[in-house]
């Protein structure tokens, strides 16, 4: 299955770059900055299986799962799965989160559509907040409290990827991420995702998503609050770069069907200051060296 899966590590890694938010600063220290490379490395392989792979993906996606049990005693195969073997063998992080965001990919092979904002929801407890987890337990800074509001930013993040991504979804993948109760409510059909400009009624119900966005995305300042340090700044990061999002879509009057809405890196910037504002002595040295970094990243 290996030589079948065409996403080699290169073509993985160089697509942090499109990322609403930086995956991680070069100033992270080594050793979290490689578990972070790693999770990223696996999220993406296993979207990338689950959205484009020309073959059998429910088979690529159970040849993932192999992969993960074979990395955990270091005879992954893949340089991706490799990666994670590290991760796996020096940090206490049990299969779960990973194996549920190959499972969102499984469902994204036989479900199409959503009826309920609770049902999508559900949904992104399988596809996103695994991820808000992984970075936690990288920091070792994993508590219920933290990962509640973990969840809920991670949730906030996949609602606005999906804002981005409305046309692509249905007209390349047959997929809709709209509640379908929310879109009777606001008289969107199915033809309204793809017409040319967005009509006014579905710019109504995008920015009634990303009303609720904002709101879960918002559990972001207490629990960056909550942290210090490198995992302080990386979770300011994740959520600065949604609410640099967000700004993009209200700036162009929620019109997302014409043209990617990205967010800028000044304003990601800004987000990020304001979410790591010191608070105690001892975030002060980490903040700075953030705050450098993020300087040398928005001038390339």
């Amino acid at each position: 299955m290996q030589t079948e899966v065409e996403f080699d590590l290169n073509s993985i890694m160089t697509q942090m770059g499109s990322e609403n938010f930086p995956v991680v600063l070069r100033a992270v220290p080594a050793r979290p900055r490689a578990h972070l490379l790693a999770v990223y490395g696996f999220a993406r392989l296993v979207d990338d299986i689950g959205d484009e792979y020309d073959g059998d993906r429910l088979a690529a996606l159970d040849w993932v799962e192999e992969e993960l049990h074979r990395a955990r005693s270091g005879g992954a195969t893949h340089p991706v799965m490799a990666r994670l073997t590290p991760l796996l063998t020096k940090l206490d992080i049990d299969d779960e989160p990973f194996l549920a965001l190959i499972e969102a990919n499984r469902l994204d092979q036989r479900k199409h559509r959503y009826q309920t904002q609770a049902e999508l929801a559900e949904y992104c407890t399988l596809s996103a907040n695994p991820v808000g987890r992984l970075v936690l337990a990288v920091f070792e800074s994993a508590t219920s409290e933290r990962i509640a509001l973990s969840d809920a930013v991670c949730t906030g993040l996949q609602l606005i990827e999906h804002l981005q991504d409305i046309r692509e979804d249905y007209v390349e993948k047959g997929r809709i991420y709209f509640p379908a109760d929310e879109m009777a409510r606001f008289a969107v059909d199915e033809d309204d995702l793809v017409a040319a400009r967005a009509p006014e009624h579905l710019r109504r119900l995008v920015a009634h998503q990303c009303d609720t966005a904002r709101g879960l995305l918002s559990r972001g300042d207490p629990l960056v609050a909550s942290l210090s340090g490198w995992a302080k700044v990386t979770v300011a990061g994740y959520a600065a770069g949604g609410f640099a999002t967000l700004d993009a879509i209200a700036g162009a009057d929620y019109e997302v069907l014409r043209k990617l809405r990205t967010p800028t890196k000044v304003r990601t910037a800004a987000h990020a200051i304001r979410l790591v504002a010191p608070r105690k002595v001892a975030d002060a040295q980490p903040v700075r060296a953030a705050r450098n970094a993020v300087a040398r990243w928005m001038r390339k």
